[in-house]
């Protein structure tokens, strides 16, 4: 705080005023340019206000956004888990799967390739130097970055076990069996009807089973598209009714199961409604 004594200035000004007023004339000119000089600072203050006025506006503007979400496309070998990692997805490979339930289906151990998640992408704090500029910024800096840290070690302290579901993707057997199984999880993600029974009684009646039959005979033989693979799809059917994630070979079992019952689907309503050739 000031020194009392300079408060007293101001009356020796007015004290000069008392007695210009009874002497000539021409001490009272001298009077205006006083007053002037003395007036001419009392702005200062409210210039300086206005200045600052901009530096809170800035701060709020520059305040903790929001990036946007990431999308990821599945490559052969990669799981939940994984992607969740490589991401520091907070919450893990279930957060994940959450987000992404409509697109992986409901096994989330099994994810193919070719299919693209939605990764949410994490809160950004403002620069250091915008947030001491502001007085107001520097709590929400604060914030955001305790709720990462927070993140960080919520990460850390998770038990190992809390991936292993996704770690270890549903093995199927090479077989007629797995075969089935697997083309009907890969179904079920897309929407495509069809049964274990029915699946199999078709296969039966078609291929006997074999996944590298091939029909050289009939009028599709002629037309030069033979029926291949377990369920003796034509080429181009096959490429009609690909589903995306399988394998682009029509004698792949999974691919072939999955491409006819898709076909199945859109003329029959489904496998289950097939009892003969179709």
């Amino acid at each position: 705080m000031p020194a009392p004594g300079k408060h007293r200035r101001p009356k020796s000004v007015s004290l000069g005023r008392g007695i210009a007023a009874v002497t000539t004339g021409g001490a009272v000119l001298a009077l205006p340019v006083l007053g002037a000089t003395t007036a001419s600072a009392a702005p200062a203050p409210a210039l300086a206000e206005k200045a600052v006025a901009p530096v809170s506006v800035t701060a709020q503007a520059n305040s903790v956004t929001k990036a946007a979400p990431a999308k990821h496309s599945v490559v052969s070998g990669e799981s939940l888990s994984k992607i969740a990692r490589d991401y520091s997805v907070s919450g893990g490979w279930k957060k994940l799967y959450e987000g992404n339930r409509k697109v992986i289906g409901e096994n989330p151990n099994l994810i193919h390739p070719g299919i693209t998640l939605t990764v949410g992408a994490k809160v950004a704090a403002p620069s250091d130097a915008k947030a001491g500029k502001a007085g107001k910024s520097a709590p929400t800096a604060d914030r955001a970055a305790a709720a990462e840290r927070a993140d960080r070690s919520a990460r850390a302290a998770a038990p190992a076990a809390q991936a292993a579901p996704a770690a270890a993707p549903t093995a199927y057997t090479n077989d007629l069996d797995g075969w089935i199984k697997e083309s009907l999880a890969v179904m079920a993600q897309h929407g495509i009807p069809g049964t274990y029974e029915g699946i199999h009684r078709n296969i039966i009646r078609e291929s006997s089973g074999n996944p590298n039959a091939i029909n050289n005979w009939d009028s599709n033989a002629a037309k030069g598209t033979p029926s291949k693979g377990l369920l003796q799809v034509i080429d181009p059917t096959f490429r009609a009714y690909h589903v995306p994630g399988t394998s682009t070979d029509s004698y792949d079992p999974v691919a072939n199961i999955v491409a006819a019952c898709n076909y199945a689907a859109d003329r029959y309503g489904s496998i289950d409604n097939v009892f003969g050739a179709y």
